[in-house]
């Protein structure tokens, strides 16, 4: 199946001298990204996740904030462009014919396409068990910096006890800022964006957050995102307001992306951070690892590397999260070293750790992943 038929013509296109202030009101509107274009050839797309990263004032422009992205034409196959999302983190990639741009493809409407075809899966198959959450006593300003840490896009907020109160988005944040960054007050704006950011969480959650169950379809579960505009569940048990976990659009779409051939399944998130780590060593490193839990079939394999602004000999410090996918469990590690290389090196050590560990284990039980290895003189 290609993408013929969701092709959207309706993304808005910025020239890259766009002032942000300009681009911030295009976001209220809903809209899952902007899309930049220089004599109608797409040069990269802007999304919220920008705004969120560090402050941009609103007079910098479309061109300082917009990031480079892939482009696809209307006879790429759905497989394919769902994977150009999830490695590339963007919700939308340019249709072009002749280098000129066309269109779009979001991933509400590939979600939209394909979601009759989700109910033989159900959420526990798919979600993310790990949860990222912050307290219902954090400030906005640290709910920021986590959803930077983190490289995700919400939070759960838990009460003392771990029960789920809220979640905050990224949506929700730079909603917040927008709205009260600009309301009349006196004093400086540094002085007033470091008011917003000290105010809790609370003030700019959503309340009740929106859940689904374990056993839930995720036909169900992605029919409530596109319907409510979400773009995760918390996965909470029916009779339980613990979070056990959460799904994501992006979750289905890295599932849209599993293949039935013989090679293995490998995706890299942020993948120009490597030198010299390719797909086909770390497929080759995930198959030996598989092979010390002999019945075990790996199904599918993400990386993910994100970039910290620290630096040493030129070199920066990465963070890497992998992520495999099994018939049994799933399995995951993390490592920090200076270069995308080691940070890979080191993530994969503590997955092989974490599968020793569930060979060991004679019950089906939660997965935990293993402690962040990090190794900054290495």
């Amino acid at each position: 199946m290609d993408v013929s038929d969701i092709v959207d013509r309706t993304c808005p296109t910025v020239d890259p001298e766009t002032r942000v202030g300009t681009l911030r009101s295009t976001f209220e509107a809903e809209h899952d990204g902007v899309i930049v274009t220089e004599n109608g050839d797409p040069s990269g797309v802007v999304t919220p996740r920008e705004f969120v990263r560090s402050h941009v004032d609103d007079d910098a422009t479309a061109r300082t904030v917009s990031r480079p992205v892939p482009t696809v034409d209307r006879t790429t196959d759905v497989r394919e462009v769902a994977r150009l999302l999830v490695e590339n983190r963007t919700p939308i990639v340019p249709v072009t014919r002749d280098s000129q741009i066309r269109g779009s493809v979001t991933r509400d409407g590939l979600l939209s396409a394909v979601v009759d075809d989700l109910d033989v899966l159900a959420v526990d198959d798919l979600h993310t068990p790990e949860v990222v959450a912050i307290g219902e006593d954090a400030t906005l300003g640290e709910a920021l910096n986590r959803l930077r840490e983190e490289g995700v896009s919400r939070l759960p907020v838990v009460e003392d006890d771990g029960r789920l109160a809220g979640i905050v988005t990224t949506t929700d944040v730079m909603g917040f800022v927008v709205r009260d960054a600009h309301a009349p007050s006196a004093g400086s704006r540094d002085s007033g964006d470091q008011r917003l950011l000290d105010l809790p969480v609370s003030d700019a959650m959503s309340r009740p957050a929106a859940t689904t169950t374990p056993d839930s379809s995720v036909a169900d579960a992605v029919a409530e995102m596109l319907e409510q505009g979400y773009d995760g569940l918390v996965v909470s048990p029916a009779d339980d307001d613990l979070p056990v976990g959460v799904l994501t659009k992006t979750d289905v779409l890295r599932a849209l992306t599993y293949t039935e051939t013989d090679r293995l399944d490998v995706q890299i998130t942020n993948v120009d951070l490597l030198q010299s780590t390719t797909r086909e060593r770390v497929a080759e490193r995930i198959e030996s690892i598989a092979g010390k839990y002999r019945e075990m079939t790996v199904e599918h394999v993400h990386l993910r590397l994100q970039r910290h602004e620290e630096e040493r000999r030129g070199r920066p410090l990465v963070r890497c999260s992998a992520r495999m996918w099994t018939d049994k469990e799933q399995a995951a590690g993390t490592g920090e070293a200076y270069g995308g290389d080691d940070a890979v090196s080191l993530a994969l050590d503590t997955l092989e750790r974490n599968v020793i560990e569930m060979k060991g284990r004679r019950t089906d039980g939660e997965v935990h992943e293993a402690p962040t290895v990090d190794y900054r003189d290495r």
